[in-house]
């Protein structure tokens, strides 16, 4: 019970902490934008949009981007790949690339290993330049 209890909070805290950064960031929050998961929710593979405004490339500066799926209990579960690079998207320096919209995509499998992520309610976390932003994905099998 106890276990469940601090999972409930955190998950909570995951979900609260973008209005409460973006309150002292102080920043427009239409300056990234980030979107739905798709194919959703019958699929493990997923691919997550997101798009970050020309202002925060200004006068050459590169945001800092991450991105990270979490479980309902808080644990870090993946790190998705930008596509295009496929590199992961962990404290990843992005260059402006005319459009500004990027997507990341996910093979559904947990961390370092080769096993498919169970079904369940999942939290992904999209971190600019220390701004957080949060949305949930399902996944049945």
């Amino acid at each position: 019970m106890k276990h469940l209890a601090w999972a409930c909070l955190a998950l909570g805290l995951l979900l609260a902490a973008p209005s409460a950064m973006e309150a002292q960031q102080g920043r427009p929050t239409d300056a990234v934008r980030l979107g739905r998961n798709y194919p959703n929710p019958f699929n493990p593979e997923t691919t997550i949009p997101f798009e970050l405004g020309q202002s925060l490339f200004e006068n050459g500066h590169q945001p800092t981007v991450t991105l990270r799926i979490f479980n309902v209990l808080a644990q870090l579960v993946a790190i998705p790949i930008l596509q295009g690079s496929g590199e992961p998207l962990d404290k990843m320096k992005l260059e402006w690339n005319g459009t500004g919209r990027y997507s990341a995509y996910w093979d559904g499998k947990i961390r370092g290993t080769d096993r498919e992520a169970p079904s369940g309610v999942y939290v992904y976390q999209l971190i600019v330049d220390g701004q957080s932003f949060t949305d949930r994905m399902t996944i049945i099998k």
